[in-house]
C-alpha cells in the first residue's frame, strides 16, 4: 500500500510537469510533434488528476504507517511544485492582459518614437501598437472602425499579426494557454480549442483547421508611422503592467542576448531576420541583410510580381504587387515606379493609383520557415 500511495503522488506529480512541458520552452519540447499528446493531456487533465489522487489516497488510507507526519514532507513538496506548475508558470499568468486599451493621439503619446509598432490604417483610420508593450502582452484586443481586431505579437518568432476574433459568426475571446514550435499559441473560451500566432489557424480542439480572418497590418518604427499618418492614435502602457516591459532597445534593434529572442546577424540561419511575404496561397521569402544593403527587393510570388522596401530609419518596411512591367526605385523614402511617385504606404503622390499593399512581416528565420507556406522559397 505504500508503494501505491507513492505510485500515485510520483504519477501526479509526473502528469503536472508533462502538462506544461509540450507547451512551454522547454529543453526539447518545442522540436517535438507533439501537440496532439499536449491536447489529449490538457483536455483529460481533471480525469488523470482524479485517477492519480483516488490512488494516492487509498495508498494513503489503507498503508500501515509508523510515523504518518513524515508524509506531510512529500504531500507539502508535490502540492508547492503543482501549485507552481499551474499558477506561476502557466502562460496566461506570466503575461497578463490590460484590462483596457489606452489609445493617445501624437499629441498626448508617450511612446517613444524610436520604438516599433504593429500597425493598423482602415478606411481613414489609424492605430499603431508599440510591439514594447506587445511583447509581453502577446495579444490585445481593440476595434478600428467598429471592427473587432486581435493585435498578435510573438517575441520568440518575431511576428506580428493582427486578426478578427471573430469564431462562427461569434465575437470570440482568447487566453495565452503556451506556445508550438516556439510559436505562441492561444485558446479561445468557447471550445478550447488551440488557435497558432503566426497562422491564425486552430491546431487542436474542436475547431481544428478552422482560420481567423487576417487583418493587413505593417511594421515600422513610430516615427514613420506618424509621419505617414499623423491622425493615428497610438497605444499606450498598461500601469498595471509597465514594470514587464522592456525598457531598452536590445529586443527590437536585435542585441538581445536571450537565446529565446537574440538575434543571429548573419543571414539564412534560424535567429537571422526574413521579410516573409504573402499573396493568395504564395509566399516569397527576402533576406533582412540584402534588403537593409539594396532598400528595395523583387521577387515573383505565384504568377505575380512584388517587391519589398526599406525606409531610410532601417526599421520600416512595406511589400507591394508589382503590376507594372517597370521596375520600382526608391529615392529618399519615395517609391518611383512607371513613371509615378508613390508614398511609403502606396499612396500615389501625382496619380490617383494606389499600389496594392500585400502582408509582410519581419520573422526569424526558423519561425517564417515551419509556419508559412510550403510554397514558400527565398
Amino acid at each position: 500500500m505504500k508503494k501505491i500511495f507513492y505510485t500515485g503522488l510520483l504519477a501526479l506529480v509526473i502528469y503536472e510537469i508533462a502538462n506544461v512541458y509540450f507547451i512551454m520552452p522547454m529543453p526539447g519540447s518545442q522540436q517535438m510533434n507533439s501537440i496532439d499528446l499536449a491536447y489529449f493531456l490538457y483536455k483529460w487533465r481533471w480525469i488523470f488528476r482524479s485517477l492519480f489522487t483516488l490512488i494516492l489516497i487509498i495508498g494513503l488510507l489503507r498503508a500501515q504507517w509508523k510515523r504518518k507526519w513524515t508524509l506531510a514532507i512529500p504531500l507539502i513538496a508535490a502540492a508547492i511544485l503543482i501549485y507552481f506548475i499551474n499558477f506561476k508558470m502557466a502562460a496566461d499568468a506570466m503575461f497578463t492582459q490590460p484590462k483596457t486599451i489606452n489609445l493617445s493621439n501624437a499629441a498626448g503619446n508617450k511612446v517613444d518614437s524610436n520604438r516599433l509598432i504593429i500597425g493598423v490604417f482602415d478606411n481613414g483610420i489609424a492605430k499603431a501598437y508599440p510591439i514594447q508593450f506587445l511583447g509581453y502582452h502577446h495579444f490585445v484586443y481593440d476595434t478600428i472602425n467598429s471592427k473587432n481586431i486581435l493585435v498578435t505579437y510573438c517575441t520568440v518568432c518575431r511576428t506580428g499579426r493582427v486578426f478578427e476574433p471573430v469564431v462562427n459568426g461569434k465575437l470570440e475571446k482568447f487566453r495565452l494557454v503556451g506556445m508550438d514550435h516556439f510559436n505562441a499559441m492561444i485558446e479561445d473560451a468557447t471550445t478550447k480549442s488551440w488557435w497558432q500566432q503566426a497562422t491564425g489557424k486552430a491546431i487542436a480542439g474542436k475547431l481544428k483547421g478552422s482560420k481567423l480572418k487576417e487583418v493587413h497590418s505593417m511594421q515600422t518604427s513610430l516615427a514613420q508611422w506618424l509621419s505617414l499618418y499623423p491622425n493615428s492614435t497610438v497605444m499606450q502602457a498598461d500601469p498595471a503592467t509597465t514594470r514587464f516591459y522592456s525598457a531598452n532597445f536590445d529586443y527590437e534593434s536585435g542585441k538581445s542576448n536571450n537565446k529565446l529572442t537574440g538575434t543571429d546577424s548573419s543571414s539564412w540561419h534560424n535567429k537571422s531576420w526574413v521579410v516573409g511575404v504573402k499573396l493568395d496561397s504564395f509566399t516569397k521569402t527576402f533576406d533582412w541583410n540584402e534588403l537593409k544593403q539594396k532598400r528595395i527587393l523583387q521577387g515573383k510570388i505565384g504568377n505575380s510580381h512584388a517587391f519589398v522596401i526599406l525606409a531610410k530609419d532601417d526599421k520600416s518596411f512595406f511589400a507591394y504587387e508589382n503590376i507594372f512591367t517597370a521596375s520600382p526605385e526608391l529615392i529618399n523614402d519615395t517609391i518611383h515606379l512607371n513613371n509615378k511617385k508613390y508614398k511609403l504606404d502606396g499612396t500615389g503622390t501625382d496619380t490617383s493609383h494606389n499600389l496594392t499593399p500585400l502582408n509582410a512581416y519581419q520573422e526569424f528565420w526558423h519561425s517564417w520557415k515551419y509556419f508559412s507556406d510550403k510554397s514558400n522559397d527565398k
